[in-house]
């Protein structure tokens, strides 16, 4: 074996040239050569994206369209919270569903679904974890509404409280339990078919996750008002299960900071469209699309970034100075959207992308909503400078 290190500031770079995986006995990591993200050419990546990208984007507009129909419904005339938890449930499906993604395309690529008894684990563990995720971010989004809606509001009801609770984990539970088998199936697909999951896994889960957590909420949201309690007891035997799993029981532990952080912020973005919703004609159709395209793009790269340093070998451990000098070291935004690096070609790509899928998924809801929504030439100037902020700043 010969291994070539190539010094980067902005990126790791490493060449292994061997016939077989590398097997790290403490970390179990794989150092596969056939998948090594740095090394693949942007229009690789382009050619393997743009498709589920497309696919996403029309989930999402689909989504946004559902949406907006659904101030038709009783239940969200009479429960304006609900649209507080709307913002909230569907960043819960990108964080849970495309964090999923990220792991197991991760896992995929250095090795570990190849051994039917590691991806049994694997698939075990990370279904029951999104699951314990979903009930208590779902459970805890539900709380987060009705304090809002007392402290707006100055008054509290008790029915509406149990409609959004059990609104609220209902929809986070089986919208992950959906999504979370479909991602399994479609890395599992794309590593037999020699495509990097990193480049498609989000995209995919993007396209369903949105719509499909639209629809339960919606279903859901209906009758259901006595199924919170239910729930809320499969919580410790899902944490017991997820503890003994050596793949998840570090997200256990480690994994809620970031989505419950992620949740109060979504709620505070949900006040916020409850408001517009009543004073902005259509913009509800618009959150799905232009939260969502931004996820998908970014996590597309946090994907691959994860790939990247798994591969390197034990979290928290470096090979060398400067190995751990690339890896921690944040570039200043000109070097990461301008240099000629392939990394580099790779961000602007997925930056750049935003434009073209934003203008086809604004002509369709144009197209499908003409009737409600009514879009001028300011508003997608506006529009898409507010989209490629957005996307740029999370890829920095």
């Amino acid at each position: 074996m010969s291994m070539k290190i190539e010094y980067n500031p902005y990126r790791i770079n490493l060449l292994f040239y061997i016939e077989k995986s590398i097997v790290n006995d403490e970390t179990k990591p794989i150092l596969n050569v056939y998948n090594n993200n740095n090394q693949e050419k942007w229009y690789i990546v382009a050619r393997q994206l743009v498709l589920p990208f497309m696919i996403s984007g029309f989930g999402m507009v689909a989504a946004g369209l559902l949406l907006e129909r659904t101030k038709e419904l009783k239940v969200f005339q009479e429960i304006t919270e609900i649209y507080i938890l709307v913002p909230a449930l569907l960043d819960l499906k990108g964080n849970l569903e495309m964090t999923l993604a990220s792991r197991l395309s991760t896992q995929a690529n250095i090795g570990n679904i190849d051994k039917i008894c590691k991806f049994k684990d694997l698939f075990i563990g990370n279904v029951i974890l999104i699951q314990l995720q979903a009930i208590v971010i779902g459970f805890l989004a539900a709380l987060v509404s009705i304090l809002i809606s007392w402290l707006s509001q100055g008054h509290f009801n008790i029915r509406y409280a149990l409609i959004l609770c059990s609104s609220s984990v209902s929809t986070a539970t089986i919208a992950s339990t959906v999504l979370g088998v479909v991602m399994i199936i479609v890395i599992v697909l794309s590593h037999k078919c020699k495509i990097n999951p990193d480049n498609i896994a989000t995209p995919v889960a993007a396209s369903l996750g949105d719509l499909t957590t639209v629809v339960v909420l919606a279903g859901v949201s209906q009758f259901l008002f006595q199924i919170t309690m239910f729930f809320l007891t499969l919580i410790p035997i899902w944490t017991m299960i997820c503890a003994r799993n050596e793949h998840v029981k570090d997200v256990l532990i480690h994994g809620w900071s970031p989505i419950i952080a992620a949740m109060f912020i979504s709620s505070t973005g949900g006040l916020i469209l409850a408001f517009a919703v009543q004073t902005l004609h259509g913009i509800i159709a618009f959150q799905p699309v232009m939260n969502g395209v931004c996820g998908n793009l970014v996590t597309v790269q946090a994907s691959r970034l994860s790939t990247a340093l798994h591969q390197q070998g034990k979290p928290g451990e470096f090979q060398n100075d400067e190995q751990h000098t690339a890896s921690t070291d944040c570039p200043n935004p000109y070097k990461l959207f301008c240099s000629r690096a392939n990394a580099s070609c790779i961000v602007r790509l997925l930056l750049f992308m935003a434009i073209p899928g934003h203008l086809t998924f604004l002509f369709i809801i144009w197209q499908l909503a003409a009737n409600h929504i009514q879009i001028s030439f300011l508003f997608i100037s506006l529009y898409l400078i507010a989209a490629l902020i957005q996307v740029g700043n999370f890829l920095h």
